[in-house]
């Protein structure tokens, strides 16, 4: 069964993310809601190199979020990827197409060849 491997789940508030969020780093989020303690994941993304301020753009949109740092942006890139293939794709994400990679990376998607 597939795993976030994600801290949380946190209301998507400003105070809320600064609170819990508190070094500048590159990592992943996911952004849902809680029903009978389970959360439902609607979104996954990543930043690389501001994960508090790229998960501010979900305040007003998502109830609850959940978060992971990372050690560098390219497995932030990585699982951001395993996280769409695993929770995404035909399983009813707001994410509406594969994660995309840096223009200057040739990284590669661990899961499929989208960039081949």
């Amino acid at each position: 069964m597939a795993k976030l491997e994600m801290n949380g789940s946190y209301p998507l508030t400003r105070e809320s993310i600064d609170k819990e969020i508190t070094k500048k780093s590159a990592g992943n989020y996911a952004f849902g809601y809680l029903k009978d303690e389970t959360f439902y994941i609607k979104y996954v993304g990543r930043s690389d190199t501001d994960l508090n301020n790229r998960i501010k753009h979900g305040v007003g949109d998502y109830k609850k979020f959940k978060f992971s740092y990372a050690s560098s942006p390219k497995n932030a890139f990585e699982k951001e990827c395993q996280n769409y293939h695993d929770f995404g794709e035909d399983k009813k994400l707001d994410n509406d197409i594969h994660p995309d990679r840096p223009d200057s990376s040739n990284w590669e998607c661990p899961v499929c060849d989208i960039f081949d």
